[in-house]
């Protein structure tokens, strides 16, 4: 019998239209009486700018063109489609799930559709989720989305976290093949770190309970974040016989230029060898890697043939990573 497999077969990606430089944040927070400024931001996260969704634009409505223009690059349509997984922790509503909402916005019925809440580390997780569907044969082309609309829970009276975030949303269509595409993957959390990054608000009797803010320890998060992702990293290598010298791209998470830079010095990879979007997206979240990886491929940088590592951490405290030939 033999083996099945999933490969991507497309990618996609969409920012909202309004860009938002360093310099035209520090001058909204200034009307706050917050300081900030470009050289500072820069300094100590390598973001220049992020996009920023206009009031009354939900995370489906940035995850649909993400989802169309990745089912355009494979070649399929939407009545193709037999599973859609969403990673978003900024969902339309408390429920249904937002995958459900593209679902119907695409025109697809029947197929399985869920969120995967895992915060940065979300579009891994769900990825990973979409090779097990597709290796016991539940499903045989899925729609794998990252999307997020940040925007909506920053506290901008908080220099260190309001700069960090965007919006956007990445999608790949992922497919059944006799030849592994996703050759390994690696998943984590740790729940005693919860508290260092989180929005710990929730609706309770028509009220928003606690605080609906994003807080984060940025510190912490660092520290943790780097032997986490290193662990990962090299635990997929392991499962898939490979080595660092294999590796054509990394992607990671965009979080911060410094996690990335010590993540790749890490596992002795030129800086040449990392895709990095952070100076232009920011943060966006479950929406980083996706976003990188669509980008990375129609600028030419990534071809056909490559071997890929793909991976993230986020709020959970939840890690992972995903090895794959493109």
């Amino acid at each position: 019998m033999t083996s099945r497999h999933s490969r991507i077969t497309g990618t996609g990606s969409y920012l909202p239209s309004r860009r938002v430089s360093n310099d035209e944040l520090v001058a909204e927070l200034a009307q706050r009486g917050v300081e900030s400024s470009d050289e500072w931001i820069v300094e100590r996260t390598g973001i220049k700018a992020r996009h920023f969704v206009e009031p009354g634009v939900a995370c489906s409505d940035l995850a649909v063109p993400a989802a169309q223009a990745a089912m355009k690059a494979a070649g399929v349509q939407p009545a193709d489609i037999d599973l859609i997984i969403v990673a978003t922790s900024t969902p339309d509503m408390v429920f249904p799930a937002t995958a459900a909402i593209v679902q119907h916005k695409l025109g697809i019925a029947g197929c399985p559709v869920f969120d995967v809440q895992a915060v940065c580390s979300g579009f891994v997780y769900a990825l990973a989720v979409a090779d097990a569907m597709i290796a016991n044969g539940t499903a045989n082309r899925a729609l794998v989305i990252g999307a997020e609309v940040f925007s909506r829970l920053l506290n901008f009276d908080d220099r260190t976290t309001c700069v960090l975030f965007g919006d956007g949303a990445g999608a790949v269509v992922l497919e059944a093949s006799s030849t592994p595409g996703i050759l390994a993957t690696d998943l984590h959390a740790d729940g005693k770190h919860v508290g260092i990054l989180c929005v710990p608000g929730h609706v309770s009797g028509g009220q928003v309970t606690g605080s609906p803010l994003l807080t984060m320890d940025g510190q912490a998060v660092f520290k943790l974040a780097v032997g986490v992702l290193d662990k990962a990293a090299r635990a997929v290598l392991a499962k898939a016989g490979k080595t660092e010298a294999d590796i054509d791209w990394l992607i990671p998470h965009q979080a911060n230029i410094r996690i990335m830079q010590g993540t790749a010095k890490r596992l002795h990879l030129p800086l040449e060898k990392v895709v990095v979007t952070v100076h232009e997206h920011g943060n966006t979240s479950a929406a980083s890697i996706p976003l990188a990886l669509d980008h990375a491929v129609r600028s030419g940088q990534i071809t056909r043939g490559q071997t890929l590592l793909l991976e993230g951490v986020g709020g959970g405290f939840t890690w992972g990573a995903v090895l794959l030939d493109f």
